[in-house]
């Protein structure tokens, strides 16, 4: 449940209102950079100054909470794929969805780094609910037979590390993405028997 600075639950009002500030910030800093104040945030947000405050005391604790509500949505999208039931679109969906949000991240990151926000601090929480859907994909996409049963999480983690990091330095163009992650996933997916000819590689039994 969201909690306002002080750590109590927020009503639901207060929560939409958070979620308003959080969207015009992103509007703003896209808008005019770092030098964004905190009164364009709350005109973009049509709401009061004193809002903005009581949720975010700080400009850096609103910087932070930018960074947070981004991972947390990307959080809430893997479960709802994990919800739908099909476990192997749920597993590559939310890895390919990592990757197509890490640049945009990366960019909001890397320009609050360089005005000293720490923008780490008060995402660990999510970071280990991330890393523990990934993991619980994972394992079900290996029991239903979608994933190698030999892949395990660190090998996991480098590669989409890797993967971002390309998309983040602009290695992988846009056209170029789609097929190199297919590439990548293609190496997640249970080998093909050696034993079977080739031409039968892959077919199916007719109906």
């Amino acid at each position: 449940m969201t909690e306002d600075a002080a750590g109590r639950p927020l009503r639901a009002d207060a929560r939409r209102n958070r979620a308003r500030v959080l969207e015009a910030a992103e509007t703003v800093l896209a808008r005019d950079g770092l030098s964004a104040s905190m009164r364009a945030v709350a005109e973009e947000a049509g709401v009061g100054l004193g809002t903005i405050y009581r949720h975010f005391p700080t400009q850096e604790a609103l910087y932070q909470a930018i960074i947070a509500d981004r991972l947390r949505k990307l959080v809430t999208e893997g479960e709802t794929l994990l919800a739908a039931g099909e476990i192997e679109r749920a597993f590559f969906g939310f890895l390919t969805r990592i990757v197509e949000v890490s640049a945009e991240k990366r960019t909001l990151s890397d320009a609050l780094t360089g005005a000293g926000v720490d923008v780490k601090d008060g995402t660990s929480d999510i970071a280990r609910d991330m890393r523990a859907l990934i993991e619980t994909m994972l394992t079900r996409a290996q029991r239903e037979g979608a994933v190698r049963d030999d892949l395990r999480m660190p090998e996991l983690l480098a590669l989409l590390a890797a993967a971002c990091t390309a998309v983040e330095r602009g290695q992988w163009q846009a056209h170029v993405a789609p097929r190199a992650l297919a590439v990548l996933f293609d190496g997640f997916r249970p080998r093909v028997r050696r034993d079977v000819p080739e031409g039968e590689q892959g077919a199916h039994p007719a109906p």
